[in-house]
């Protein structure tokens, strides 16, 4: 089977996937106002798995420094409870029935800059994943080029465009970091 020719539009998308995942994780963050996709990463241990809270449970946010759990299964309640609090997202929820009131208290200092930190880790960890597609990308270019696929001044040339797209998807989640940094850290 010939080699084929590689195509640049497959890292681009992986790098978009990168830039995509990082803004997901920051929707999880908190900053000052609550909101739904606050919980999404929480996984809650029932019927023997475990499972994403939003599938055990209806969030809704009936006020900007509440959020309200509504568990659907009464033998879930104190699983969802304990995902809640052993989250690492600061939150004490008050249990009335199969309901879960989280109150959102107003972040520290301390604690922005906690997040803050936290935002950085997240935006390095993908800023790594776009780096690990170039360097797929120019693997999958010199085996091209070593097959003969494309010529040594093709490779090059994709070499270089690769390289454009990596600079310009760690840019895009530099911007990201730098707009939720802001998002924490304002009052």
């Amino acid at each position: 089977m010939p080699a084929e020719k590689p195509q640049l539009t497959r890292y681009r998308d992986r790098m978009d996937k990168a830039v995509s995942a990082l803004k997901e994780e920051f929707a999880s963050l908190r900053t000052g106002r609550a909101s739904a996709s606050l919980l999404d990463q929480i996984m809650v241990e029932a019927y023997g798995a475990t499972t994403p809270l939003n599938q055990v449970s209806a969030i809704t946010v009936p006020e900007p420094r509440s959020i309200s759990v509504n568990v659907w299964d009464r033998g879930a309640v104190v699983s969802v409870e304990k995902a809640i609090r052993a989250s690492g997202l600061g939150l004490n929820p008050v249990v009335e029935g199969q309901t879960l009131r989280i109150p959102i208290p107003p972040l520290t200092e301390e604690r922005r800059r906690d997040l803050a930190k936290i935002a950085a880790k997240y935006a390095e960890q993908q800023r790594v994943a776009i780096r690990n597609v170039r360097r797929d990308a120019n693997d999958d270019l010199k085996k091209a080029e070593k097959d003969s696929v494309i010529s040594q001044d093709e490779q090059k040339r994709m070499e270089s465009e690769v390289q454009k797209m990596t600079d310009e998807a760690v840019k895009r989640v530099d911007e990201a970091l730098k707009t939720k940094e802001q998002e924490i850290m304002q009052v």
